[in-house]
């Protein structure tokens, strides 16, 4: 999972928490206030109805029945029951009254002084009163439908909502992380297009923020590997240079010695031998510094260039050296052909990358045969090189591009690896990609996708 929405899911989490605690923390403390209020209703109703019976001398049980129906504070469905001290029942609100007491409800109050309890969906108080000459015990029974309707209203009102902002607090927290989270989406993609051909590029940086900070740190290393890296090319070149002179020099020297005509059969052997490795490390030599060029040409302008003709004078060239090298050419036609053939790039880069390939198919074909095939893919060039012969393990394909490496077909071949590595950088400057698979019939393909 992603920072970003790790940090979304996180903080939309929490939201989601706390809003729903909140929620039921006010449903309870609601809830609990309710039956407070109604108890303290329950209340007031008992003891009023004990005081009229005690202090009102004229009041009747019919008259106080009168007076509780035609009361201000009527309560739903109330049910009233006073008792006096020998548990006797000296008045009843109604007369079909029902509610569940025992005498040991009666002596609990005169112990507590009150109850408070559930029956059903009736609510009962039971209250004691104390006076001078006779003790008195009171039960209330009634149902709080008004205060159970907007407990109600309050329960679906808090679900609606929570609901409601809950699903806004998700949209929007994905939303603003999202936004907040775009300058480090733009220093992710810099970061990921930055490779060898481009290290001069840097992170722009604008507010001083958590992420500018990093960009700027990201920078000073920059210039630091940059510095580094151009160094390493550098002393690369200059090395390479500097070893192409003696070279020279030797193989001119071993040349002039092998013409001579006096010199022994034993002695011109040797000189072949030691000619053979000087050859081989002046070619070494110019792989060096021909990757070394590379890097020192990557900000060359480009020109447009015709693939086909660099094609062309690839084969010329590869054929001057390897005249027994039969290459089969096929161009497939298409409406685009022509566009895609059009490629901005540098020509002598270009020509040392198709070299390479060709010189690679023919060494390491087994008929010192190779299909070369121009054809398009979604607008784009494709350029095909197969060949028989022994073709790479998985392991050895993974590793097919990086330099020195020379797979178990090279047995008995002269190179160093240098040959694919220095083309993948070419095509890399020229916003190509090379790939390499195994057909169907057992053959090396090598395939050129130029992008645009």
């Amino acid at each position: 999972m992603t920072l970003k929405n790790r940090i979304s899911l996180l903080v939309s989490l929490l939201f989601t928490i706390l809003f729903g605690l909140a929620s039921t923390v006010i449903f309870v403390l609601y809830s609990n206030y309710r039956k407070e209020e109604f108890r303290d209703r329950l209340e007031i109703k008992a003891l009023s109805n004990i005081k009229l019976l005690v202090n009102v001398k004229q009041v009747d049980n019919q008259l106080l029945k009168i007076i509780d129906q035609n009361s201000i504070n009527k309560l739903y469905d109330e049910k009233t029951l006073v008792f006096d001290s020998n548990y006797k029942l000296i008045y009843s609100s109604i007369d079909d009254a029902k509610i569940n007491w025992s005498i040991d409800d009666l002596k609990y109050l005169k112990k507590n002084k009150t109850f408070f309890k559930q029956q059903g969906d009736y609510e009962v108080y039971g209250v004691f009163y104390d006076t001078k000459d006779k003790d008195f015990y009171a039960l209330i029974s009634a149902t709080d439908d008004y205060g159970k309707k907007k407990l109600l209203f309050l329960r679906y009102t808090l679900i609606i909502s929570y609901i409601f902002f809950t699903c806004i607090s998700w949209v929007v927290t994905s939303f603003t992380v999202k936004k907040l989270m775009m300058p480090l989406n733009d220093f992710h993609q810099k970061i990921k297009n930055i490779n060898e051909n481009n290290l001069d590029t840097r992170v722009e940086t604008k507010n001083k923020n958590e992420i500018d900070l990093i960009a700027s740190e990201f920078n000073f290393m920059m210039d630091r590997i940059e510095i580094s890296y151009k160094k390493q090319k550098e002393f690369t070149a200059h090395a390479s240079h500097e070893l192409r002179t003696p070279l020279s020099r030797m193989t001119s020297q071993i040349e002039n010695t092998l013409a001579d005509p006096e010199i022994d059969k034993k002695n011109k052997s040797f000189l072949n031998v030691i000619l053979a490795d000087i050859n081989h490390l002046s070619e070494l030599i110019n792989s060096l510094l021909t990757l070394s060029k590379i890097d020192n040409r990557n900000n060359d302008n480009h020109e447009m260039q015709r693939m086909d003709e660099i094609l062309f004078s690839s084969i010329e060239k590869i054929n001057k050296n390897f005249p027994d090298f039969v290459i089969h050419f096929e161009m497939e036609e298409s409406d685009n052909l022509d566009t895609a053939l059009e490629i901005s790039g540098n020509k002598s880069l270009l020509e040392i990358a198709i070299s390479n390939i060709l010189k690679n198919a023919y060494v390491y074909s087994d008929n010192k045969q190779a299909k070369v095939k121009i054809s398009t893919e979604n607008d784009l060039l494709v350029i095909s090189v197969s060949n028989s012969g022994k073709t790479l393990t998985e392991v050895e394909q993974k590793n097919l591009f990086q330099p020195f490496m020379r797979g178990a077909n090279s047995k008995g071949t002269i190179g160093f690896g240098l040959g694919l590595r220095i083309v993948n950088r070419i095509l890399n400057l020229h916003n190509a990609i090379i790939t390499y698979s195994v057909t169907i019939d057992s053959k090396n393909l090598l395939r050129i996708i130029f992008r645009k």
